[in-house]
């Protein structure tokens, strides 16, 4: 029979045409069931982020800006030789408090005693020429030039008395105001000369605190505002502005303040950091937790909320007070749905599943 089939041509072409007709067919099926069927439905979409958000209503609170600052000295002089001299005595000891007037430390005199002696005798001998001279100018006897001569003559002693009591003076150096005598830099014997430096005395009865304001921050200011210092043991001191510069830093673009502070028991403050809470007038804030403060784009702290269809809102909010455990913050609407939970992992603009702290779906 099988010789038969291969003897017939046309019988073998009609058995293999078939053959690939049935393999073209079931491949056909086996690949469109590996498809979805074109009646079938898309795959689900992803879940929803969830979130959860409280309602939070704002309230009046005191516009408060922080700033960082520096206690300094209300005053600081470095007292300088104005004569080529000696150290001789040290009047007061370096730290102690002290009074105008008082003397802290005593250069010797060397020739000026004598020299002082001399121009007190040459004064007085030129009085009594010049007195002379007027009584004979009076009688006629005298020319008006030889008058306006002894009188000239007596002007020079005179200048060269003050000149030599001026410099004996020099030789005590006196406190120029009551603070505290801070540093020497000269010890007994040392010889000085005019320009170098002797000693420094500060006033911290007083003190200042200086800081530096943002530009956009520094119309909200007015000198005399109540300033509340925070030191950074706890320490509140209470003070007033009193300077606020007139341009702003070219570096920084913001500008120095000063506020004074009283200090009545001298404390020694001067030279630590601490915190200036300024009252810059009220404003409507919510609080929040600074947990849930974030950054946008230009590095502007903000917050998010929901809208009414639960679409992400991010806010630029402006600090008024922050502490470890609240910040208040003002520029948000005055009933806003926070978002207290998941607002790490959600974006603005976003679509969320949201719900309600504290209520039980």
């Amino acid at each position: 029979m099988l010789r038969a089939f291969f003897q017939r041509p046309w019988l073998l072409a009609i058995v293999l045409s078939v053959a690939l007709l049935l393999w073209l067919v079931t491949g056909s099926w086996f690949k469109a069931s590996e498809q979805a069927p074109a009646d079938q439905p898309p795959a689900q979409q992803d879940a929803l982020a969830q979130v959860q958000f409280e309602w939070r209503e704002a309230k009046p609170m005191q516009r408060q800006h922080l700033v960082q600052g520096q206690l300094e000295a209300w005053r600081r002089v470095d007292l300088r030789a104005q004569i080529n001299a000696s150290v001789v005595a040290l009047d007061r000891d370096k730290g102690s408090n002290v009074s105008a007037g008082d003397v802290l430390l005593t250069l010797s005199g060397d020739s000026r005693p004598a020299e002082l002696a001399r121009d007190e005798a040459d004064v007085r001998q030129q009085e009594a020429a010049a007195a002379a001279a007027r009584r004979l100018y009076g009688q006629k006897l005298l020319s008006n030039n030889d008058l306006l001569k002894v009188e000239s003559e007596l002007a020079s002693a005179r200048a060269r008395l003050d000149a030599t009591r001026l410099a004996l003076s020099r030789t005590r150096i006196r406190a120029p105001f009551d603070g505290v005598y801070d540093e020497r830099r000269v010890e007994l014997g040392d010889y000085v000369e005019p320009g170098q430096s002797l000693l420094s005395v500060v006033e911290i009865g007083r003190l200042k605190v200086s800081a530096q304001i943002p530009q956009q921050d520094v119309a909200r200011l007015a000198i005399g505002q109540p300033v509340r210092v925070q030191l950074l043991d706890g320490a509140q001191l209470d003070g007033t502005l009193h300077f606020i510069a007139a341009a702003a830093e070219p570096g920084t673009r913001s500008f120095r303040i000063e506020v004074a502070v009283d200090n009545p028991e001298r404390l020694r403050l001067a030279g630590a950091s601490a915190t200036l809470l300024i009252d810059t007038g009220e404003a409507l804030a919510h609080a929040v937790s600074p947990a849930l403060l974030s950054l946008d784009k230009d590095g502007r702290p903000g917050v998010k909320w929901l809208n009414e269809q639960q679409v992400v809102q991010f806010t630029p909010v402006q600090l008024i007070s922050v502490s470890n455990q609240t910040a208040w913050v003002a520029g948000l609407p005055k009933r806003v749905a926070l978002i207290t939970a998941g607002q790490g992992f959600v974006e603005a603009g976003q679509q969320v599943v949201a719900r309600e702290a504290g209520r039980v779906n």
